[in-house]
């Protein structure tokens, strides 16, 4: 059987792709690409002429029988995807599963990915984290974000710099204003830049200075005095604790 190589590519900067990564291109039989425009860009710049196909979203359900049949019959073929390791938050989960449950060897090469580095810099914990990539939009998101208020380790987060400010905006009411926070955007691009500070310093900022590019949101977890102090950091909540002294059967202490 041939071996399907999950090949990451550069976030940002050219020169962050491994020799392992150009060699293992330059040598497949196949390139997989989530979109043939931007892979063709990356394969020019680093002088390999490999065959390569379209696979992404929206057809790898259908393509990926085609795709395990080429591995079972000795082709060793690469899946990119246009930014990063494929498989986080893009195209790639399917194929790996499907080709391993066919007993084919599926490697994964170490390379670029946005989370890690945003992470890293961001000054947060991070020697124990969870990495939730995008919030569902619409339905489910408020159940989702519920479910993290208590979350005790740094939480990664990707997003749009057109829906930044209302996702932080919500992390606030979520985690509170104070919460500790970065946003980390085009990272290892010229522009890079990491914003520190509260969730609410944080939103402010961006108000302020409309984001661009790439975005990763690094939240600090919920410590155990922070449990107690979230929900008393709104001027609703302490508008919802403060005490009513006209009724009678409040008991005072």
């Amino acid at each position: 059987m041939g071996i399907l190589y999950i090949v990451p590519t550069p976030v940002g900067n050219m020169e962050d792709m491994t020799m392992r990564a150009v060699r293992v291109l330059k040598e497949a039989d196949i390139i997989l690409a989530e979109d043939t425009r931007t892979t063709g860009l990356l394969l020019k710049h680093f002088d390999i002429h490999n065959r390569l196909i379209s696979h992404h979203k929206f057809n790898e359900h259908a393509a990926t029988a085609g795709v395990v049949e080429r591995l079972k019959s000795g082709e060793n073929i690469a899946l990119v995807s246009d930014a990063g390791t494929p498989g986080v938050s893009d195209p790639g989960f399917f194929l790996a599963r499907e080709a391993s449950r066919e007993g084919i060897t599926v490697q994964c090469l170490p390379g670029a990915t946005a989370c890690i580095p945003a992470l890293v810099s961001s000054g947060l914990p991070c020697d124990r984290f969870c990495f939730e990539g995008f919030l569902p939009q619409k339905k489910g998101r408020a159940t989702h974000l519920a479910a993290l208020a208590d979350e005790p380790r740094t939480m990664i987060f990707y997003e749009s710099p057109y829906r930044l400010v209302k996702t932080l905006r919500q992390f606030c009411d979520t985690f509170g204003p104070s919460r500790q926070a970065s946003v980390c955007r085009e990272i290892s691009k010229i522009h890079e830049e990491s914003v520190r500070g509260t969730l609410d310093e944080v939103a402010a900022h961006f108000e302020q200075t409309p984001p661009r590019g790439e975005i990763v949101i690094v939240v600090a977890g919920c410590g155990k005095e922070k449990k107690s102090a979230r929900h008393e950091d709104t001027p609703e909540s302490k508008k919802r604790n403060k005490p009513n002294h006209d009724d009678d059967s409040h008991e005072r202490v």
